[in-house]
């Protein structure tokens, strides 16, 4: 479980063009450098003290920190000033490539770069239908950023490129996959024979936008969008 979970925030550096992941007495930080993301704590087998002792230790507004546990476990490390995101799942699979059959009308274009595998679906007229990606770290790699429009949802695409990504990462020596998948996303991953390992819950301070007492609830997805992975 933990060599998975290592491996899945390697493959999402990778994927997401981050720094590499140092370790730290809690398991991993990523110095991602995002306005909305600055850095990001990935908790491996840590105990309630030492997560209490990072949260804090944070001063910095959009640091993340993400543990493999429940949402009812972690929200009591945690200050009012710490906000929730998204709940998910780690969710790994055998990787076995099989045919891509993408509806008709649409076409499934790979390119590969510093690592990254990006798969594109387009529709008849060229626009952008569905895509996603993969961080390739070895033997294992992660499926990162598995979106479909919403114009084109409910035809499968997720299914085509979630296909055309498998048969990316066995070309390049991959043998398992990894993600962080929503709620959402978990249900197509469940139909394609991914397994879930373990919660992932996550939490970001954001002291600044602290004007009333935060909802403690599932934020919005970007509209217009299917978004799958975390």
């Amino acid at each position: 479980m933990w060599e998975l979970a290592r491996s899945w925030v390697e493959g999402w550096t990778v994927s997401r063009r981050a720094p590499k992941p140092v370790d730290a007495p809690w398991g991993l930080s990523i110095q991602v450098g995002l306005p909305t993301q600055t850095v990001r704590h990935v908790l491996l087998d840590a105990d309630a003290g030492t997560a209490r002792g990072l949260v804090g230790a944070i001063t910095e507004p959009a640091t993340w920190i993400k543990a493999f546990v429940a949402p009812d476990v972690m929200e009591p490390w945690f200050p009012p000033e710490w906000e929730p995101t998204d709940p998910g799942f780690l969710m790994a699979a055998d990787l076995r490539p099989s045919a891509v059959r993408p509806p008709d009308g649409y076409t499934v274009t790979a390119e590969t770069a510093d690592g990254v595998v990006s798969v594109r679906v387009l529709a008849a007229g060229g626009e952008l239908a569905a895509r996603g990606q993969i961080g390739l770290t070895g033997a294992a790699c992660v499926f990162d950023q598995i979106i479909t429009e919403e114009a084109h949802q409910r035809l499968g695409l997720g299914t085509v490129v979630m296909g055309a990504l498998t048969g990316a990462a066995v070309e390049n020596g991959a043998a398992t996959g990894i993600l962080g998948a929503t709620v959402q996303g978990r249900a197509l991953y469940e139909t394609l024979d991914w397994k879930v390992l373990a919660p992932l819950t996550g939490f970001v301070h954001k002291p600044a936008t602290r004007i009333q007492p935060v909802f403690r609830g599932r934020s919005a997805l970007h509209p217009g969008r299917s978004a799958r992975c975390r």
